[in-house]
């Protein structure tokens, strides 16, 4: 296992459910206000501070979300995947991005710039419903990992962080059947969980003892993320 490269976990049960709020209603009229774009990996697609003069809808790939603290720790507060939104709340209050987003996979999706974004939630419809309820969710998400950090040890918190993702990112393996993997760097998780680099690298031991993970070159590969979440302490 390398500090560069490190993995991603999802089960197969949920991968072809990831989280969306909207409905395929909703998503073409974003999508009909908007004009393509494709990003590749590392590839930064809103940096924190910038001004908020459009929104992306993912349509495909997986982007994460960080934001760094004033000692320069860098904290990765989620992952995106297609049919969400970035940057919607910038362009609702006119406030500078308040976190940066870098593609993780090459991916493309549809940007839309904030007037058009504004005027298309004040017309009828469904719309500005469905942003408000993806909101709501992310907040409710959000409330329940802080809740989380103070709730379980630091290993538990990483077997969590990776179930969580398998829950709703998942990409499917053919080897074992019903496996999913994903890929997120060790400094990323860490991030994620609250914690370091050093207890992240234990906890992969454990898992891996416990037949939870497998890891490889640049990713890890885990059979059942429901047991993974078990083992965090659910």
């Amino acid at each position: 296992m390398t500090d560069h490269s490190f993995f991603t976990a999802f089960t197969a049960s949920t991968a072809s459910t990831a989280f969306t709020p909207f409905t395929a209603d909703e998503l073409r009229i974003v999508r009909d206000a908007g004009r393509r774009r494709d990003w590749e990996h590392g590839e930064t697609l809103m940096r924190e501070g910038s001004p908020s003069d459009d929104i992306v809808l993912v349509e495909d790939g997986l982007v994460k979300i960080s934001a760094e603290t004033a000692n320069g720790y860098t904290s990765v507060l989620a992952l995106r995947g297609p049919g969400e939104l970035l940057g919607e709340l910038s362009c609702v209050d006119g406030g500078p991005r308040s976190a940066t987003v870098t593609a993780i996979r090459a991916g493309r999706g549809v940007v839309v710039t904030a007037d058009r974004f504004r005027q298309l939630l004040t017309q009828p419809g469904p719309l500005a419903l469905a942003v408000l309820r993806s909101v709501t969710a992310r907040l409710r998400h959000s409330d329940r990992l802080r809740a989380e950090h103070g709730a379980y040890p630091a290993g538990a918190r990483v077997a969590r962080v990776l179930a969580d993702l398998a829950l709703c990112h998942g990409v499917p393996v053919a080897d074992p059947p019903g496996a999913v993997v994903v890929r997120i760097t060790q400094e990323e998780l860490a991030g994620a969980a609250g914690t370091s680099r050093e207890s992240v690298a234990r906890t992969v031991r454990e898992l891996r003892r416990d037949g939870l993970v497998t890891v490889t070159r640049g990713r890890a590969v885990v059979p059942d993320a429901a047991a993974l979440l078990r083992w965090g302490g659910e």
